[in-house]
C-alpha cells in the first residue's frame, strides 16, 4: 500500500510540476504581461488624446518647402533640420549637428551640404540601443503638377492628411518622436536607449551620409544594437514589415553621328541615323514578356527557396484591384505570387527616355545628330553592380558591331546601389511582429520593396548592425506623386506601433 501510494503521489507531483512549468513558459513567451498591457494602454491613450497636436506639428513641418532637388532651397532644408533638432532638444535629447562637407554642382560651383543630425536620449548601459533613421527633405511639388490642394499646406480630407512629405518622410519621423514623447509625458521609462540620425538629402542620394557613417562607426554607432528605417509604405491595406529592397544601376547609351542635325528630306535614306541605331540597341535589352536579354545578367540571382516562396501566400494582394489602380488590362505574370516576385525579388529592366530626340507637340522633320537612351536595371541578391555594368556594356557593344554603323557609341553608368535583404529571424523582426499584433490585432505581412533604398544596405554593410524597415504609410499614399498623403489613422496608430515596438524590442534583447 505504501509503495502504491508513493508511486501515485510521485506521478501527481510530476504532472503538477509540468502543468505549472507549461503555464510559466507560456506566460513568459507572451508579448506583454498584464502590467505591460496597462502601460501600453496608457501610452496609447496619451497618443489618442494628443493626436490633434501631433497633426498640427506635421502641418508646421509640411509648410517648410524642403525640396532637396533644388540646391537654392537648401536653406529650407536646413530650416527643417533645425526645427527637428530643436524639437529633440526640447524633449531632453542631445544633438550633434554633423558637417558632411561640400558638393560640386553640374555647373562646377561648389556648395556646402546641409548637415546631418546625430541625436540621442539619456543612455542606460543595461538596455539595448535602437537607432532610428529618417529624412526631412522632400520631392518638388507645385499646384501646376496636378495637386488638388496646396502641397505645402497640410489639408485633411475624409481622414487623409494631404501634403508633400506627409508620408515621405516627415510624418514617420514625427511619429517616432511622438512615441518617445508618450513615454516621457506618462512618466514611463523608455525600455530601450534611443538614438536618431536625421538627414536632409535623401531624395537626391544622401550626399555625405555614407562617409559620415564610416567616420562615426566607432563612436556614434559603436553601442547601437538595432537600426530601424520607416521610409516606405505597406504593400496592401495591411500592416507590414519590410525585409528587402532591390538595388539599381542607371545607364546612358549615347549614339553620336553627323556633326549637325539634318533635314530628313535632304539626308534621309543616305546616312545611318543615330536614332535608328539607338532604337536597335534599346530593343535588344528585353523582350515583350519583360525578360532581360543581356547575356549572363540574371545568372547570379539568388534562387527561390521554399521558405521564401511561402511568404507570398498570405499577402492580401488583389490582382484585379491593382490592375484598376495601375490602369492596365493585365500584368506580365498570371498569379499574385508571380506579380509580387516580379516587383520585389526578381531583377527588372526599364527604359526611361531618349535625350536629344524631338519630343515637343507638332511636327519636326529633323534627323538628330546625337541621341542618348536612358534605362535602369533593378538588381537583387546576389547580383553585383560592377558585374552587371560590364555585361551590359559588352552586350551593347556586340549588338552595335552587328549594325556596321559609322556612328560612335558610348555607354556609361552611374554608381550602382546594392540590393538589401535582412534575416527574418532577427530579434528586430520578432519584436516588430509582436508590436503589429499588439496595435493592429493582425499578423504583419512580410514584404520586400521593388524600389531602391540604399541607406538600408549601407548601414547594414558599414556598421554590421541589424537593420529593419518598419513602415506606417499606406499603400495608396502616393509618395513622390501628386496629392501625397498619410491617413490620420496610419499616422496615429503608427505612433502607437512605434511606442509598442520600443517595449517589444526590450524583451528580445
Amino acid at each position: 500500500m505504501d509503495t502504491l501510494f508513493v508511486g501515485i503521489m510521485t506521478k501527481f507531483i510530476v504532472v503538477a510540476f509540468l502543468l505549472l512549468h507549461t503555464s510559466v513558459s507560456s506566460s513568459s513567451s507572451s508579448s506583454s504581461s498584464p502590467g505591460a498591457a496597462g502601460m501600453l494602454k496608457q501610452l496609447f491613450q496619451y497618443i489618442d488624446d494628443h493626436q490633434n497636436q501631433f497633426v498640427q506639428r506635421l502641418r508646421e513641418w509640411v509648410a517648410v518647402q524642403s525640396d532637396s532637388g533644388d540646391h537654392t532651397k537648401w536653406g529650407e532644408v536646413e530650416r527643417i533640420l533645425n526645427m527637428t533638432a530643436v524639437r529633440i532638444q526640447e524633449m531632453g535629447g542631445t544633438v550633434d549637428i554633423a558637417d558632411v562637407g561640400t558638393h560640386q554642382l553640374p555647373s562646377g560651383e561648389t556648395v556646402s551640404l546641409p548637415p546631418v543630425i546625430l541625436a540621442e536620449f539619456e543612455r542606460d548601459p543595461k538596455k539595448a540601443t535602437l537607432c532610428i533613421y529618417g529624412h526631412v527633405d522632400v520631392q518638388p511639388a507645385k499646384m501646376a503638377d496636378g495637386w488638388t490642394t496646396d502641397p505645402f499646406n497640410l489639408t485633411e480630407i475624409k481622414g487623409n492628411l494631404y501634403g508633400r512629405g506627409a508620408t515621405d518622410n516627415k510624418g514617420p519621423v514625427l511619429a517616432w518622436l511622438h512615441a518617445v514623447e508618450s513615454y516621457q509625458a506618462t512618466e514611463k521609462e523608455i525600455p530601450v536607449n534611443i538614438k536618431l540620425i536625421i538627414e536632409g538629402l535623401e531624395e537626391v542620394g544622401s550626399y555625405g551620409l555614407l562617409e559620415l557613417t564610416r567616420k562615426r562607426n566607432d563612436s556614434f554607432f559603436a553601442d547601437v544594437d538595432f537600426i530601424v528605417i520607416s521610409d516606405n509604405v505597406w504593400a496592401t491595406r495591411n500592416p507590414a514589415l519590410t525585409y528587402g529592397t532591390r538595388g539599381s544601376s542607371y545607364f546612358f547609351v549615347e549614339v553620336d553621328g553627323p556633326k549637325l542635325d539634318f533635314h530628313s528630306g535632304v539626308y534621309g535614306g543616305s546616312i545611318q541615323e543615330p536614332m535608328s541605331d539607338l532604337i536597335a540597341l534599346l530593343g535588344s535589352l528585353l523582350d515583350h514578356t519583360g525578360k532581360i536579354l543581356v547575356p549572363g545578367v540574371t545568372d547570379d540571382v539568388a534562387p527561390l527557396t521554399e521558405d521564401e516562396r511561402k511568404l507570398y501566400d498570405n499577402i492580401s494582394f488583389d490582382l484585379e484591384e491593382m490592375k484598376s489602380v495601375a490602369g492596365v488590362k493585365h500584368f506580365l505574370q498570371d498569379t499574385k505570387e508571380e506579380v509580387l516576385m516580379a516587383r520585389w525579388r526578381n531583377p527588372s529592366l526599364s527604359i526611361h527616355g531618349i535625350q536629344g530626340a524631338f519630343s515637343e507637340p507638332g511636327t519636326k522633320t529633323v534627323i538628330p545628330k546625337q541621341v542618348t537612351g536612358k534605362f535602369s536595371i533593378r538588381q537583387v541578391p546576389n547580383m553585383d553592380p560592377p558585374d552587371v555594368e560590364r555585361k551590359v556594356k559588352e552586350h551593347l557593344q556586340q549588338v552595335f558591331s552587328t549594325l556596321k554603323s559609322p556612328n560612335r557609341l558610348r555607354v556609361t553608368a552611374t554608381v550602382g546601389a546594392k540590393p538589401w535583404v535582412a534575416n527574418l529571424k532577427n530579434p528586430q523582426y520578432v519584436a516588430g511582429q509582436r508590436a503589429v499584433r499588439e496595435v493592429f490585432g493582425v499578423e504583419p505581412e512580410l514584404i520586400r520593396e521593388g524600389s531602391t533604398i540604399p541607406i538600408a544596405q549601407n548601414f547594414q554593410e558599414e556598421t554590421g548592425k541589424s537593420v529593419m524597415m518598419l513602415p506606417i504609410g499606406g499603400h495608396d499614399d502616393g509618395e513622390h506623386s501628386q496629392n501625397e498623403k498619410i491617413s490620420r489613422y496610419n499616422y496615429i496608430e503608427g505612433t502607437k506601433l512605434f511606442a509598442a515596438y520600443f517595449y517589444e524590442l526590450s524583451l528580445v534583447k
